[in-house]
């Protein structure tokens, strides 16, 4: 059974940074492509980051780049996402995602309906 678990959300204060972790079980991650998404109360699910199965492509929404970086450790079976220069905006639920996509260095777009495994989700919270 394909499993993808989040772990490092938590709460910080703007201008903090955290490491959000994906990883993956009963299955190699290397074959994927993986998205980041959060989901703020009362708004819909928004695409983060995303980054292709070899690690050499990544995408971002304008919203975070160059706030967040997007990584991969394939022998880990993990993915990365470093969060810096948070903001009180940036609270959500972040979630991982998997899809197998054509290209190694190519990564998906940055919409939920292209994936197809989800993991339960991690909170972040950005306050003061």
């Amino acid at each position: 059974q394909l499993q993808l678990v989040e772990s490092g959300g938590g709460l910080v204060q703007p201008g903090g940074s955290l490491r959000l972790s994906c990883a993956a079980s009963g299955f190699a991650l290397d074959v994927y492509a993986i998205g980041w998404f959060r989901q703020a109360p009362g708004l819909e699910r928004e695409g983060v980051a995303c980054i292709s199965s070899s690690g050499d492509g990544t995408n971002y929404a304008d919203s975070v780049k160059g706030r967040f970086t997007i990584s991969r450790d394939n022998a880990k079976n993990t993915v990365n996402l470093q969060m810096d220069s948070l903001k009180p905006e940036d609270t959500a639920i972040y979630y991982c995602a998997a899809t197998v996509w054509i290209g190694p260095d190519r990564p998906p777009p940055l919409a939920s309906q292209s994936y197809d495994y989800w993991g339960q989700g991690t909170q972040v919270t950005v306050s003061s």
